[in-house]
């Protein structure tokens, strides 16, 4: 048997690797780089998030969520709407709850400088798995389906919502056959060092989930037991200020009235509730999975642009308005 001469052999390699280098760019471009959240951001509970501040600013020490919530509402500290235990913590309350902690160290109703409470507030948002900071200083934009366009990748998206259903709350743009669901709230933030000018969270959501052994319930819908009258909060309007108020809101009157007496308290604070009656049921029961081969928003790289929904400038990694 012959041997090739050396020289051909480095060169029938290096053809070799001409030929295969698209396709390992392609397969390395298809990998989110580290740093950029996941699809689906991770559920909290404000109930939750209330307990673990509360203990963080050492204004209280329980694991009560309504007595955290109380606590912690007598001093100023809720989301603008106050705390309602079971609805998850968005990157909007996240800034709510950023404004009210600077505003309640600055009157010293808690025992720590501004700077330091803020830290601390910060160091719950990361051990909670949101590493969100708000960007107060940003302009809002609304989205168009065109603007989820922009990328070529739909591998990350379609596998979360064929394998796990919608998300709750995500900050990319959802796949086309699922996109009606999703209400979006333009409130910019900071994820790291990538800038998002909002999240998509689902019009209804009631979900189950499991954290470290115990059940928890994640949902916008609520029910009076004795009228078994269900309330909805609206992801957009709670956002702009119209909503049905929780605990901690010194000015109930400017929110949706309920009817019922104390209902901040016995409806949105209450004993976890099974779905109310005549609410529509989660998402993940009632959609078929995505086809494959659409066009939609994939996981943005760390060091790209994130192109704002809507035609605003986009944002480079580290750059800030």
């Amino acid at each position: 048997m012959q041997l090739l001469p050396f020289g051909n052999v480095k060169l029938f390699l290096l053809s070799l690797l001409l030929l295969l280098l698209p396709a390992i760019t392609l397969a390395q471009s298809d990998l989110p780089k580290p740093g950029a959240p996941p699809v689906a951001q991770a559920l909290v509970t404000e109930g939750d998030f209330a307990v673990k501040l509360g203990a963080a600013l050492a204004v209280v020490t329980t694991d009560d969520e309504v007595e955290a919530e109380s606590r912690l509402g007598e001093l100023g500290i809720s989301p603008r709407n106050g705390w309602i235990a079971d609805y998850p913590v968005t990157p909007d309350i996240i800034a709510e709850l950023q404004d009210s902690v600077a505003t309640a160290a600055d009157a010293k109703k808690i025992a720590m400088s501004k700077d330091e409470a803020l830290k601390k507030l910060t160091s719950v948002t990361a051990g909670s798995s949101l590493s969100i900071r708000p960007d107060v200083a940003a302009t809002p934009y609304e989205p168009t389906p065109a603007s989820c366009e922009n990328y070529p990748n739909p591998i990350a998206i379609n596998n979360t919502y064929v394998n796990e259903g919608p998300p709750v709350v995500t900050y990319y743009c959802p796949p086309p056959d699922y996109y009606y669901l999703y209400s979006w709230v333009p409130c910019p933030f900071w994820w790291s060092d990538l800038w998002f000018p909002g999240f998509f969270i689902l019009h209804d959501f009631h979900r189950v989930v499991h954290v470290r052994n115990r059940v928890v319930v994640i949902t916008n819908h609520f029910n009076e037991f004795r009228t078994h009258h269900a309330f909805r909060i609206d992801p957009v309007e709670r956002f702009r200020g119209k909503t049905f108020a929780g605990i901690g809101v010194s000015r109930p009157r400017n929110f949706i009235p309920t009817g019922i007496p104390k209902s901040e308290r016995t409806i949105f604070n209450g004993p976890h509730a099974t779905r109310p009656a005549g609410v529509t049921p989660p998402s993940h029961e009632r959609f078929s999975p995505v086809p494959r081969g659409e066009r939609i928003s994939p996981v943005p790289r760390g060091g790209e642009r994130i192109s704002p929904p809507g035609g605003g400038v986009p944002i480079e990694r580290g750059q800030r308005r």
